[in-house]
């Protein structure tokens, strides 16, 4: 009869105590609600969501991107960064425009071209993406097979040629160059839209003759057709590459390094700056903290190009308005713009 008794005395206080919770027992966690204009972010153990837009898997944007996420993750409190594959700068810095992501690699022609809504943005001028800094030199690269034949710019007059996707960087680069050595992508040569795995497979495959690839060096897709094959990257004379200069203020005289690809001397060429940009709707702190995550930690950045990632380079042909947050971070480290 006792057991019984107790029996009931304990179901009966489980049963209040439950009552009790849903009552609100439980006030340590309601305390946090509300606190602060971000609506409790911290409090309530909510991230901000940070998507980084990148460029395809083969290129080098992709594998950078998800080298920043993880420094941005493990060095910013609140923000959940994560890389997501795209089609590059132009499709970046059109997604950034309609809210698609929060940072974004891009060419500083590219970004240009959206903020004077000139060229492939001719329209559509794009006002709500900042700077946060250059990184590294964007490498025009015309890649061949070694036995090709392809020698120069002008060799490539009647060749079929992957210029890129119409509207993408490599794309405009592409017809930058033909157009300095007297050539169009419409007239003179058989133009494929290809990305740059598929580039290199048709390369390998004999289905077109040479490439154009704009992206750091050394490039995951071009890495793996000097595995199997002899590379040939075709030279720029010093005149065409000082003509291109004078055009077009954003390139700037490039060498890609003997040795890579298993080229048997350095070749020269010109570049690009690869730049990370962020949607101007970001807070200035976020980007402050993002931005000094990735520069104060370049140490850390498991790709070739980190070796030319630094502070006090990142503010070297930026051509856009810097996002306040990194000009905060860049005053304090007593760097301006030239």
């Amino acid at each position: 009869m006792n057991f019984k008794k107790n029996l009931l005395s304990i179901t009966m206080l489980f049963v209040l105590s439950l009552i009790l919770v849903a009552c609100g027992g439980g006030t340590a966690d309601s305390g946090d609600e509300g606190n602060g204009e971000d609506g409790g972010d911290e409090g309530s153990g909510d991230s901000q969501f940070i998507q980084i837009l990148t460029g395809g898997s083969e290129g080098t944007y992709y594998p950078l991107g998800g080298t920043f996420a993880q420094l941005i993750n493990e060095n910013v409190d609140g923000v959940e960064a994560n890389a997501a594959s795209t089609g590059a700068s132009v499709e970046n810095m059109n997604s950034m425009s309609n809210g698609e992501g929060e940072l974004a690699f891009t060419q500083t022609d590219i970004a240009s071209y959206a903020a004077e809504g000139s060229v492939m943005f001719e329209g559509s001028q794009i006002d709500n993406v900042q700077a946060i800094g250059t990184l590294y030199p964007e490498t025009i690269q015309i890649v061949t097979s070694a036995d090709s034949g392809i020698e120069t710019v002008e060799d490539l007059e009647g060749k079929v040629v992957s210029v890129g996707a119409p509207g993408s960087g490599t794309f405009a680069n592409a017809t930058n160059i033909l157009d300095i050595h007297g050539l169009s992508v419409e007239d003179d040569v058989n133009a494929r839209n290809l990305a740059f795995g598929d580039s290199t497979s048709g390369i390998q495959d004999g289905t077109i003759d040479a490439a154009f690839i704009t992206s750091g060096t050394p490039t995951g897709a071009v890495e793996s057709l000097a595995a199997t094959s002899d590379v040939n990257i075709v030279k720029f004379s010093g005149e065409k590459i000082q003509e291109l200069i004078d055009e077009y203020g954003y390139y700037a005289e490039d060498e890609i390094a003997k040795g890579t690809y298993g080229l048997e001397e350095s070749v020269k060429t010109v570049a690009v700056q690869a730049m990370l940009v962020a949607h101007a709707d970001l807070s200035e702190d976020t980007v402050y903290n993002m931005t000094q995550a990735i520069f104060e930690n370049t140490d850390k950045i498991q790709h070739q190009k980190g070796e030319q990632i630094s502070a006090e380079s990142a503010l070297d042909g930026v051509g856009i308005e810097l996002h306040p947050g990194a000009k905060k971070y860049f005053d304090e480290k007593g760097i301006s713009q030239e």
